[in-house]
C-alpha cells in the first residue's frame, strides 16, 4: 500500500505539473510574446478556461500527502516554511494578476497587472523547480525528523544548506526554461497570427538552452546524490524514463518544424512526466533523505499513516480523482 500511494501522489504532481506548468509556462513568456494589449489579452483567454481548475490539483496533491503520509507532510510543511509562504503569494499575485487586469480601463493598471502576472508565473516555477531540487538533494532532518531550512547559507549544496543553492538554483532554472517552452508549445496549440509567431521563435531559441540545462542537471544530480542510481542498477527497466525524455525532448523541434502543434505539445509533456518519473523513481523508497544523518531519512514506511486507513483511502480517492477528472 505504501509503494502504491507512493505512486499516487507521484502521478498527481506530474498530473500538477504538466497542466498548470502550460498556464505557468504562459506566464513566463506573457511580456516577450505578446506585446499589445489585444495580443496579452489573447494568450489569457488561451489559458483562461483551465487556469484555476489546473492549480486545484496543487490542492489535491497536498491533501493526498496529508492523507498517506502525515509524517511527511509536517516535516516539510514546517522545514520549509518560508519558501512555502513566499509560494502562497505568488499563487495569490499570479491569480490577482489575471482577473484584476481588466476592471480599470488605464494602460498603467493593465500593465502593472501584467508585469505581476509574469513575474510570479517565473518565480512560482523557478520555486517549484528549486523544491524538487531540495527534495532530491536531501535535507537536514533531526533525530525528531523535522527540520528547517534558511532561504540560503554559503550556496554549497553540502553541509549547511539552504533552500537556495548552486545545484536548487539549476533545478529552479531548469524548470523555468522547460516549463517556457512547455507553456509556449501550448500557447502556439491555441492561437495564430503574431502570438503565434513569436511563441514559434521562443521555442527554438529555447531549446537548445533546455537541452543544455537537462545534461548539467543530470551530472549534478549524480555528483550530489550517487546514490540516486541505485535503484536503476537494480531495475534496468527504469532507464525506459531517461530515454523517454531524451526521446521526446529531441522530437519537439522536430514536430514543430512540421508545425504539428498536438504532437510537440505532448512531446513536451511526456518529456515533463519522464523527468519527475525519473527522479521519483530514483530517490524511492525515500521521500526526504538526510545526507549528513541518513539514518533519520523519512520513507514511505516510516511516514505512512496505517494500513486500513491506505486500503479505505484508495477506494475515496479513486472516486474523488474520477469526479475531478469529470
Amino acid at each position: 500500500m505504501e509503494t502504491l500511494w507512493f505512486i499516487l501522489l507521484s502521478a498527481m504532481l506530474v498530473g500538477y505539473v504538466i497542466l498548470d506548468g502550460f498556464d505557468l509556462g504562459a506566464g513566463t513568456i506573457h511580456l516577450w510574446a505578446a506585446r499589445t494589449d489585444d495580443e496579452r489579452r489573447t494568450i489569457l483567454r488561451a489559458i483562461g478556461p483551465v487556469w484555476d481548475g489546473n492549480e486545484t490539483w496543487l490542492i489535491a496533491a497536498g491533501g493526498t500527502m496529508f492523507f498517506a503520509f502525515p509524517l511527511l507532510y509536517a516535516s516539510s510543511f514546517s522545514g520549509f516554511y518560508l519558501p512555502l509562504n513566499v509560494l502562497l503569494w505568488l499563487l495569490i499575485g499570479r491569480g490577482v494578476g489575471i482577473e484584476l487586469r481588466k476592471h480599470v480601463d488605464n494602460p498603467l493598471w493593465r500593465d502593472f497587472f501584467d508585469f505581476a502576472f509574469a513575474g510570479a508565473s517565473l518565480l512560482l516555477t523557478f520555486f517549484f523547480g528549486a523544491a524538487l531540487g531540495n527534495v532530491v538533494r536531501g535535507v537536514p532532518l533531526e533525530a525528531d525528523l523535522y527540520f528547517f531550512l534558511p532561504l540560503w547559507t554559503d550556496f554549497t549544496a553540502r553541509g549547511d544548506v539552504g533552500v537556495l543553492d548552486w545545484y536548487t538554483v539549476l533545478t529552479g532554472l531548469v524548470a523555468v526554461v522547460a516549463l517556457a517552452v512547455h507553456g509556449a508549445l501550448y500557447v502556439i496549440l491555441k492561437t495564430s497570427g503574431t502570438v503565434n509567431q513569436r511563441c514559434r521563435v521562443l521555442v527554438r531559441r529555447l531549446w537548445p538552452a533546455l537541452l543544455a540545462l537537462t545534461a548539467l542537471s543530470l551530472v549534478a544530480t549524480l555528483y550530489v546524490r550517487p546514490g540516486v542510481l541505485g535503484n536503476y542498477r537494480g531495475h534496468a527497466w527504469g532507464f525506459i524514463f531517461p530515454a523517454l525524455a531524451v526521446g521526446s525532448l529531441l522530437s519537439i523541434p522536430y514536430w514543430q518544424r512540421r508545425q504539428h502543434e498536438r504532437n510537440g505539445f505532448f512531446a513536451s509533456a511526456i518529456f515533463l512526466t519522464m523527468m519527475l518519473g525519473g527522479a521519483a523513481f530514483g530517490v524511492y523508497p525515500e521521500l526526504l533523505t538526510s545526507p549528513t544523518s541518513p539514518h533519520n531519512s523519512i520513507g514511505i514506511y516510516n511516514a505512512a499513516a496505517g494500513q486500513s486507513s491506505l486500503r479505505l483511502g484508495v477506494v475515496w480517492w479513486s472516486l474523488g480523482m474520477a469526479l475531478a477528472i469529470g
